[in-house]
C-alpha cells in the first residue's frame, strides 16, 4: 500500500465501497470483509490499526442490533452491519498509509476537487487526533479539580458538561488561529502548487486495471450474467 499513490488508493476506496453496495447477501459481504482483512494483514496494518478495527466492528454490531430492533430481519441486520464495516474498513488502508498533504494534492490535481473542499476534508482528518488528545487532557485536568466522571448515565452526562465547555473554547481558539494563519498565507488564491509528487506509476496502472475488471465482473455477477 505504501508504494501506491494516493489517487490509486482513492479509487480502491471507491471500488470497495461500490462492491459493498452491490453485494446483497451476508455471504458475499463476508467474503469482501475477509478480503479487506487479508489486505490489512499482508500490508502489516492489521496489527497497527487493531484498535480502530475493533471500534468499527463494535459500531457495526450496534448498527445491526438497531436494524433488527427496528423491525428488520436477521439477514438484513447482518447485511447492514457487514456493509457498514466493509465500507469503513477500507478507509483505514487509505488514511493509515497516506500523508494528508499527499491526499490533498491528489484530490485537487487528479480528482479535480476544488482546493477549499479538499483542504476542509483533510484538515478535519488532521485535527481529529488533536481533538481526542485535548479531550483527554481536559478530563484529566477536571479530575484533578475533583470532577467525578463515574456514576449512572445521567450523572455522567451532567459531569461531561464541565469537559465539553473548555474543550469547545479551545477548539474555537484553534479555529481562529488557523483562520488567521490561512489568511496570512493567501488561502483562497486560485494558483496552487504542491511539493508532493502524486503521479501514477506502472504499479498504479496495474492496480487500477484490476479494480476496473473486478468491478465489471461483480456487476455482471449481480445482474446474473454468470
Amino acid at each position: 500500500m505504501q508504494r501506491l499513490v494516493p489517487f490509486t488508493k482513492i479509487l480502491m476506496t471507491i471500488a470497495f465501497s461500490v462492491w459493498a453496495v452491490l453485494f446483497q447477501t451476508p455471504y458475499e459481504l463476508t467474503l469482501l470483509l475477509a478480503l479487506e482483512l487479508i489486505i490489512l494483514l499482508v500490508t502489516g496494518l492489521l496489527g497497527k490499526q487493531f484498535k480502530a478495527v475493533l471500534v468499527l466492528a463494535a459500531f457495526a454490531v450496534f448498527l445491526a442490533v438497531v436494524q433488527y430492533l427496528g423491525g428488520g430481519t436477521l439477514e438484513s441486520a447482518y447485511v447492514t452491519g457487514l456493509r457498514m464495516l466493509c465500507m469503513t474498513m477500507v478507509f483505514i488502508m487509505l488514511l493509515a498509509t497516506t500523508k494528508l498533504q499527499d491526499l490533498t494534492a491528489a484530490l485537487v490535481t487528479q480528482c479535480k476537487i476544488p482546493y477549499e473542499y479538499a483542504f476542509m476534508f483533510t484538515a478535519a482528518l488532521r485535527f481529529v487526533p488533536d481533538f481526542i488528545a485535548e479531550s483527554k487532557a481536559v478530563q484529566e485536568a477536571q479530575a484533578c479539580r475533583g470532577l467525578a466522571l463515574d456514576g449512572n448515565i445521567f450523572k455522567r452526562f451532567a459531569s461531561y458538561g464541565s469537559v465539553i465547555q473548555p474543550l469547545l473554547l479551545k477548539s474555537l481558539g484553534r479555529s481562529e488561529t488557523m483562520a488567521l494563519s490561512l489568511e496570512l498565507r493567501g488561502f483562497g488564491n486560485k494558483d496552487h502548487s504542491f511539493v508532493a509528487t502524486v503521479g501514477m506509476r506502472s504499479l498504479d496502472y496495474v492496480v487500477v486495471a484490476v479494480l476496473v475488471l473486478l468491478t465489471a465482473a461483480i456487476i455482471m455477477y449481480v445482474r446474473g450474467a454468470f
